[in-house]
């Protein structure tokens, strides 16, 4: 005999389809840039070679773009280090950060001159790509306060916003030029916009779910939300596919872009009308007294008598004390640190943002580059669902470990293939054989493993490990371009340099979750805490 339905299932997967439209916003608005990387190089970068003072005044912004952005990541981090440390030793560390970080960056960045050389241009077009990571970092350190000041709805509301405007403002940069500078920083900045909202997407949408959710199938929606992104991601493989097909380059150049951009604006103003129709959760209203409120969702949700129950544990669930962020040691820190490092060190964003470029360079024409990168982004997606139903089976552990030995098998030999010049069927096979390792291992796994390692007391760790695998994809999306495009390194190595450095990254990746990681299948959260205090070993 069937077990009696105990919620209402269809308002809950309604709710669960609408904060998920944040997943695949996230998907889409990282993603989209994938097909424009060559047209914004023709439209922003050449101009400037043509225009040595336009390049001056470029070269000037951008320095003080770079400038702000660095200020407000370090700020950032600072909090993060007054938090780990006591304040006399935290502010040594930040002193001493802000005396050798300050030094390096005025002698190595501040005081160039205003000429545009080539390592220039590549570090313009490297941080046109990724600059929406910065706003990422922002978004995400802020989705904490954003959550228990406005809630989670109305926090996703402001990310919808957010991104509705970074597609309008991208796609036309020189016709809503409001910041009192030239049309490239126009577009920076308003790729940052989109970027925040990104930030508090990847942490409100989720967070939303997980507490409209019952318990027996909270972890399966939630799962969903990483089957949204990347479905986000396939769905504008095929947006900027059907934009460009049958298109001339000099019309992409000069208007391709821009639809890309501005078809985001469709998903964006969908999400912020259906986000005015699904409520606020239940825990939010608790926590602003509403308990009223709160229980005349938790009926809809729940039959009477379990709507009573809920509403009694979340008010019970206010009382767990928060502990200091080192009250279980360095260990379950750093681990979680270097699990978000390594999963962008192994050059997933790389393949996904500049995909279409790196088949271009393989010799194809941009219709059948784009139509790669939909095959690239069809893997991501059918193995993301097949790690979703896997992961709970076959170990969190064991998923990682192979996924970096096929990582790095893929990614060297994809190095071997450019560096010989084959850059045929094997190196498109070689470049799906990373996909799929990577889909099905450190790109969900890793976001199980940061939910389960660390003590409820010190869940406020996480923000850190997000923050820190932002900065870590800025980094590698922005320096790409400096190797791939180097005039030595490609004289060299023939395009292969960046691609063996992403596979000694995936080889040091597996060693680190053989010798570090606990495996947590199967574990409780007191298991996991008994761990960190030495009680028990890592297995």
């Amino acid at each position: 005999m069937a077990e009696p339905q105990t919620f209402n299932s269809k308002y809950i997967v309604l709710i669960t389809v609408v904060a998920s439209l944040g997943g695949l916003l996230f998907g889409y608005d990282t993603a989209v840039i994938s097909g424009a990387v060559g047209a914004l190089n023709n439209f922003f970068i050449r101009s400037l070679e043509q225009d040595p003072q336009l390049a001056l005044q470029a070269i000037l912004e951008f320095k003080i773009i770079i400038s702000i952005c660095i200020l407000a990541i370090g700020i950032l981090f600072a909090s993060f280090i007054l938090k780990f440390f006591k304040r006399g030793t935290a502010i040594g560390i930040i002193a001493l950060i802000l005396l050798l970080g300050g030094a390096i960056y005025y002698f190595q960045f501040l005081t160039l001159p205003g000429v545009l050389t080539e390592n220039l241009k590549n570090s313009i077009l490297g941080f046109m790509v990724s600059s929406a990571l910065v706003g990422c970092i922002i978004g995400a350190a802020l989705g904490d306060k954003t959550a228990n000041s406005i809630g989670r709805r109305n926090g996703l509301l402001l990310a919808a916003f957010l991104f509705l405007l970074s597609a309008v403002g991208s796609a036309y940069p020189d016709g809503m030029n409001f910041f009192f500078g030239s049309s490239l920083s126009s577009f920076i900045l308003y790729r940052i916009v989109g970027g925040i909202g990104v930030g508090l997407a990847s942490m409100l949408a989720p967070l939303y779910i997980a507490e409209m959710a019952p318990a027996k199938i909270r972890g399966k929606l939630v799962s969903f939300y990483q089957l949204a992104i990347v479905t986000g991601m396939m769905v504008v493989y095929f947006v900027n596919y059907f934009i460009v097909q049958g298109q001339s380059e000099e019309w992409i150049d000069a208007t391709g872009w821009r639809q890309m951009f501005l078809s985001e604006s469709i998903p964006s103003f969908l999400f912020f009308i259906c986000l005015l129709l699904v409520p606020k959760t239940p825990r939010f209203q608790v926590m602003k007294g509403k308990d009223e409120e709160a229980m005349k969702v938790l009926n809809k949700l729940n039959p009477p008598e379990n709507a009573r129950n809920i509403l009694r544990d979340i008010k019970a669930s206010f009382s767990v004390k928060k502990a200091h962020w080192l009250a279980f040691g360095w260990g379950v820190v750093v681990i979680g640190l270097l699990l978000s490092v390594f999963q962008q060190f192994v050059g997933i964003n790389v393949v996904l943002y500049y995909a279409p470029e790196i088949f271009r360079g393989m010799g194809m024409e941009t219709d059948a580059s784009l139509l790669q990168t939909i095959i690239v982004g069809a893997i991501n997606m059918i193995f993301t669902v097949v790690a979703i139903f896997s992961v709970d089976n076959f170990g969190r552990k064991k998923l990682m470990m192979i996924g970096s030995a096929v990582m790095a098998f893929s990614m060297i030999g994809l190095g071997f293939a450019l560096y010989t010049g084959n850059t045929g069927m094997l190196a498109l096979l070689l470049m799906l054989l990373y996909i799929a390792a990577f889909a099905m291992s450190w790109g969900p796994v890793v976001w199980v493993l940061l939910s389960e390692i660390f003590p409820n007391s010190i869940k406020g760790v996480m923000a850190v490990a997000v923050a820190v695998q932002w900065l870590a994809n800025l980094l590698v999306s922005w320096t790409f371009p400096m190797m791939n495009n180097n005039s030595f390194l490609v004289e060299t190595f023939n395009q292969g340099f960046p691609y063996w450095i992403y596979g000694g990254m995936a080889v040091l990746s597996g060693l680190f979750i053989w010798k570090f990681v606990p495996e947590t299948k199967g574990r409780t959260l007191e298991d996991m805490e008994e761990i960190w205090r030495g009680n028990k070993e890592i297995e």
